[in-house]
């Protein structure tokens, strides 16, 4: 059974719904979950807020929070995901904002992606630092972790 698919039934089982946020990931974690037959019953909405405007008029991210840590942040990623699953009204919502590349800087590298997880039992974030492989093997490892994330807190 695929990561994805072991979500859409560990969601179904539990009755739980799902939403995504995503930023450097363009909607692949959305694909990922409605590639699996049956995705319907849990999965409610994905948002691709590319731009920071988007996160911010879609998301309810505070253009504060932008301002002082930019888009590629813990903080932004957690508004994120609260914003994802406020909008969609689902159980749990996953997050991604990152640095694909080419590109980044001293302060915020190529490979950087930052993750928020909102649910019932709270909202946390983590960064990880895939490096710089290239933007198509940073996106799908970004996707891939957030759906092992999204996974472990509907096992939580």
């Amino acid at each position: 059974m695929s990561l994805a698919a072991a979500i859409i039934a560990a969601a179904r089982a539990r009755g739980a719904t799902l939403a995504t946020a995503e930023s450097c990931t363009g909607g692949m974690v959305a694909a990922a979950l409605t590639d699996t037959p049956g995705s319907s019953a849990a999965f409610l909405a994905g948002i691709v807020s590319y731009a920071n405007a988007a996160k911010v008029a879609l998301l309810g991210v505070r253009a504060q929070t932008l301002a002082r840590h930019g888009a590629v942040s813990e903080e932004v990623a957690r508004e994120m995901a609260e914003g994802a699953r406020r909008a969609s009204g689902a159980g749990y919502a996953v997050s991604t904002t990152g640095i694909a590349g080419p590109g980044g800087s001293e302060f915020k590298p190529e490979g950087r992606v930052c993750f928020g997880i909102a649910g019932a039992d709270g909202l946390r974030s983590e960064t990880v630092e895939f490096g710089a492989r290239g933007r198509a093997a940073v996106r799908e490892a970004a996707r891939d972790h957030a759906l092992v994330l999204l996974l472990a807190a509907l096992e939580g």
